[in-house]
């Protein structure tokens, strides 16, 4: 019996989203001060900020209807089909500095980003003039 040689196709996607060491150790660490183990980070976008969008995040329980659910470094993140959109290929990480630390999302898709790095313009917005926030004092 001859087999016919299969044909292995290799993708090289872009991930969907990813998350540095750091950020999975303080997720892990919230998740844990909030007795909240089996919740999973929604990660989101919304209109708002001082360059037009902004990202968010909140713990949930379980995913919606339509969500794409990113297990990585012992976490699930949950992120919606609008976001998705914005968010594809984009790395959260997290930055603790002497003047404050937080959440950082590095975002490929983001035209240009606001100093604090909560808020971002995409592509598709118009071009317009910079803007700064008060938290991030970029102008």
């Amino acid at each position: 019996m001859v087999m016919a040689a299969q044909q292995v196709e290799i993708m090289t996607e872009t991930p969907a989203l990813s998350v540095t060491p750091a950020a999975v150790s303080i997720i892990k660490s919230l998740l844990g001060q909030r007795n909240i183990p089996q919740h999973a980070l929604r990660v989101f976008v919304t209109g708002g900020g001082c360059s037009g969008l902004q990202y968010g995040m909140a713990f949930q329980e379980s995913p919606e209807m339509g969500d794409t659910v990113i297990s990585d470094g012992g976490v699930r993140l949950l992120v919606d089909s609008t976001s998705m959109m914005y968010l594809r290929g984009a790395t959260i990480d997290y930055v603790d500095s002497l003047i404050g630390g937080g959440f950082r999302i590095d975002n490929p898709n983001a035209a240009s980003s606001c100093g604090c790095g909560h808020s971002f313009k995409s592509d598709d917005q118009a071009a317009g003039e910079a803007a700064g926030c008060g938290t991030c004092g970029s102008y």
